[in-house]
């Protein structure tokens, strides 16, 4: 496969996942240890020595305590499915790299959690009621529970570099290093999230050029969204033993597949989203109910005729807006051509990172399912 053609929409990203994660690691397994579906021993929860000198009901009790706290909140989420592609990731760049793929998988699980965790955190901020076609975290087990789990969600990563590299402490500083570089960006690109971007949208209108608030809305993405599945990939390939020519480009096209994921999830906002049952995995235009600016919203800017754009913004921008403006703003993103340019800018982000990546690359049928792997993320939710 020439290294600049698109994979086509026969690419089976799901079956190559299932390659990526087959026996003796699958990521069930592995998210179970890290998180179990039952209280497992306070070495789950605890780094060495802070449950020492306790008695065995007591360190029982704590157990149990501990996860209801800061299991089951993660486990709502984690038992309600999702892609595991961010896991497939990880363990198909081990393998094409020539590292140890069972060795590494307690660090791929790692990973899917702490995602995981920032979904329940983000539907705190967010104020949603569904993720998943179940009811969001908090819904279920209140703020304060869900915020401690989600973030506690993070440290997972902590105990499976213990697991996964116990004798090697330099190993295990690379990749906590990347980990936390991920997670600050990701915190910044949050905090940004959070404040939103009403101001740069106003800008827009005025000036007839939204290409500086498109700008934005993409790098808010990178951090936010990017960062997380640039660090997966990024700590792959340090598992691996690559070399940092190699790391740093698959960080960067972990970043696109991440940055053009969350666009996908921006258009998915508007078309709506159900699982095989046909059950909403979340609500739809739910974030035009918040008066959020996204990047179908940004293209729209000037896409649309001054006046119409002005009119939508207007009726929106302060969240809560009537439920037939809300359809009307969505039916009208969806006619502009905001959705086409939006997953555009997703589709040449990812041919841009893999272009630089893919002659680092060995030509093996491994690389090629790698691609299709990033392809199946960022496509899987478009219609056929």
């Amino acid at each position: 496969m020439a290294p600049t053609e698109p994979v086509g929409p026969s690419a089976d990203g799901a079956r190559a996942g299932q390659q990526a994660t087959g026996a003796g690691r699958g990521i069930e397994h592995q998210l179970d240890r890290l998180c179990p579906p039952a209280p497992a021993g306070l070495a789950v929860w605890l780094p060495g020595g802070h449950g020492s000198g306790l008695s065995a009901d007591t360190a029982h009790a704590l157990d149990r305590r501990l996860h209801r706290a800061l299991a089951e909140p993660v486990r709502h989420m984690v038992d309600a499915g999702g892609g595991r592609w961010r896991p497939a990731l990880l363990l198909q760049i081990v393998d094409l790299l020539g590292g140890d793929g069972d060795r590494f998988g307690v660090l791929a699980a790692a990973l899917e959690l702490a995602h995981t965790g920032s979904l329940v955190v983000d539907d705190v901020q967010d104020g949603s009621a569904l993720r998943r076609a179940r009811p969001a975290a908090h819904e279920v087990y209140g703020l304060p529970a869900a915020l401690t789990a989600g973030t506690y969600a993070y440290f997972a990563f902590d105990r499976a570099i213990g697991l996964c590299a116990p004798d090697d402490p330099v190993l295990q500083g690379r990749m906590r290093e990347a980990l936390l570089a991920a997670l600050r960006a990701a915190h910044a690109g949050q905090a940004l999230d959070i404040q939103g971007h009403r101001r740069e949208m106003d800008q827009a209108l005025a000036a007839g050029d939204s290409g500086p608030l498109r700008r934005l809305v993409l790098a808010t993405h990178r951090l936010k969204s990017g960062a997380l599945v640039g660090a997966c990939c990024q700590i792959a390939a340090i598992a691996a033993g690559a070399e940092p020519a190699v790391s740093r480009a698959l960080l960067d096209w972990g970043a696109a597949i991440g940055t053009a994921y969350q666009i996908a999830d921006d258009v998915a906002d508007l078309r709506g989203v159900t699982n095989d049952s046909g059950a909403l995995t979340k609500d739809v235009a739910e974030d035009l109910r918040n008066g959020k600016v996204t990047l179908p919203l940004a293209h729209a800017a000037t896409l649309l005729p001054r006046p119409a754009a002005e009119a939508l913004w207007t009726a929106i921008r302060d969240g809560d807006a009537p439920e037939a403006d809300i359809h009307a703003a969505r039916d009208a993103l969806l006619r502009c051509g905001a959705v086409a340019a939006s997953e555009h800018d997703a589709d040449r982000l990812c041919t841009d990172a893999w272009r630089a990546l893919a002659p680092l690359l060995p030509p093996t049928p491994d690389t090629a399912r790698l691609r299709t792997l990033g392809h199946h993320a960022v496509h899987a939710r478009r219609p056929r």
